[in-house]
């Protein structure tokens, strides 16, 4: 996209449990993408890369501190870096049911999440991609669940 000159700034926003390393690591030099994880700080990879914002979240934390923290984040990205495009990975191995992540949200509270990024985009007029990411839950319908909320949402919100 930058390359073809179809965006200038690209806002990365990862809130899947591990930390966005590899974007960290391809995009570091790069001063027209911004990369923003936010993950267990405690989750592999053991070493992290340098995003331009890491949040580590302690084991355990739940809805209303990481929804406090997102925004309180997004809030100050945005109108600093101004980006005219968004990435955003939504995974849901943030989920308390996970047995890998070590988070404790619950499917409202994912839900919660993707609306505050899908709103943020759709009122800043941001053109978004959001892709799945990660989900362990040993109950299959929680992964699912939270996947689809992420999809419905965006339908709600954009159409």
């Amino acid at each position: 996209m930058l390359a073809k000159q179809k965006a200038k700034r690209i806002l990365v926003i990862d809130v899947d449990v591990h930390q966005g390393n590899g974007t960290a690591e391809i995009f570091k030099d790069n001063k027209s993408v911004y990369t923003f994880s936010m993950h267990g700080e405690h989750n592999y990879p053991l070493f992290k890369e340098k995003s331009d914002l890491d949040i580590g979240l302690a084991d355990g934390t739940s809805d209303k501190d990481y929804l406090y923290l997102l925004e309180k984040n997004l809030d100050q990205i945005l109108p600093e870096f101004n980006p005219d495009f968004l990435f955003f990975q939504s995974g849901v191995d943030v989920l308390a049911t996970d047995k890998l992540g070590r988070l404790a949200l619950s499917r409202e509270g994912c839900k919660m999440r993707d609306k505050i990024i899908l709103k943020l985009a759709k009122s800043a007029h941001i053109p978004i991609v959001a892709s799945m990411g990660g989900g362990y839950s040993t109950n299959f319908l929680d992964i699912i669940e939270a996947h689809a909320n992420t999809y419905r949402l965006a339908q709600e919100i954009f159409f």
